[in-house]
């Protein structure tokens, strides 16, 4: 099967870079400001290889025989079978001008106006513009706002970049955890440490296990975590986020954060999410503290 390629072009400040960065992060291959004539060797390179099933690169006025070679070049991928798609983005010239202004970034067409340089980047891509399978104008939208419509356009309806969520239990008394988009603190729940024979375990032994599910708050506290990040994780997901690192903290990290956590990562693959529970301080020795957990 062909590699799925996507040539993103269009006028200078309509938002090209954002968008491959978008792509980049639905996992295709991605390359700014790919020479035109090395588009067919590309794109039959990634034919070849069996780690690259779909690419995204930005070709634009930079690369001036682009203009000239690109219609032609672009019939002759199509007729050879390639899966070949144009997006083209633009935007208002007084939305271009702001973004110039506001970014003191210099037009790629030199020597004349800003305006000019638009008037005249329009003219010279106008051709290219026809061929164009989708074009998106930039002028109403966020990085933001134009992510999602990328996302609902391009990506893998097949659920292979989903949200990856990772539950990281941790222990207080050995410093917050760097990284996390959010954390729970459960100290609050019943502590086993306080019970001799649970003490020397962990939040991963059926008896710790056991003992904090037969606590009502417990399940309760779980069951109310599980529905905050129900309705959290489809708006980071619409938001283009990859990956979400979600802490929760006992006092020492051996029992409560780590059932909790446990807990929490199975619900959510139960919910269809792409979870690991991870424990940064199970090993650490309890005998070092008076009061666990």
């Amino acid at each position: 099967m062909p590699v799925s390629v996507v040539i993103i072009t269009g006028v200078s400040g309509s938002g090209m870079s954002s968008a491959l960065k978008d792509f980049e992060d639905l996992g295709y291959f991605a390359i700014d400001n790919l020479p035109a004539q090395l588009i067919p060797t590309f794109v039959r390179l990634c034919d070849d290889s069996q780690e690259i099933d779909r690419t995204a690169f930005v070709v634009d006025v930079r690369a001036r025989e682009f203009l000239n070679k690109f219609p032609r070049m672009y019939q002759e991928l199509k007729e050879r079978g390639a899966n070949i798609t144009v997006l083209f983005l633009e935007a208002d010239d007084d939305v271009l001008l702001r973004r110039y202004s506001e970014t003191r970034r210099p037009h790629p067409l030199p020597d004349q106006t800003v305006r000019e340089a638009i008037r005249q980047e329009r003219e010279l891509l106008s051709e290219i513009r026809e061929l164009a399978d989708h074009v998106i104008d930039t002028s109403e939208h966020t990085v933001h706002s134009l992510r999602e419509v990328i996302r609902n356009q391009f990506a893998d309806k097949s659920g292979a970049h989903e949200l990856n969520v990772t539950i990281s239990s941790f222990g207080f008394r050995h410093g917050s955890p760097r990284g996390m988009d959010m954390v729970f603190d459960v100290r609050f729940l019943p502590n086993p440490h306080f019970l001799a024979d649970l003490r020397p375990l962990t939040g991963l032994d059926p008896r710790v296990i056991k003992y904090l599910q037969s606590e009502s708050e417990v399940e309760d506290t779980i069951a109310r975590f599980v529905d905050l990040l129900a309705y959290l994780l489809p708006r980071f997901q619409r938001e283009g986020k990859s990956y979400l690192t979600v802490g929760v903290g006992c006092t020492g990290g051996r029992h409560r954060s780590v059932m909790v956590a446990e807990e929490i990562s199975k619900k959510l693959k139960a919910l269809g999410y792409e979870s690991n529970a991870v424990h940064r301080d199970l090993d650490k020795d309890e005998h070092r503290y008076k009061v666990d957990g």
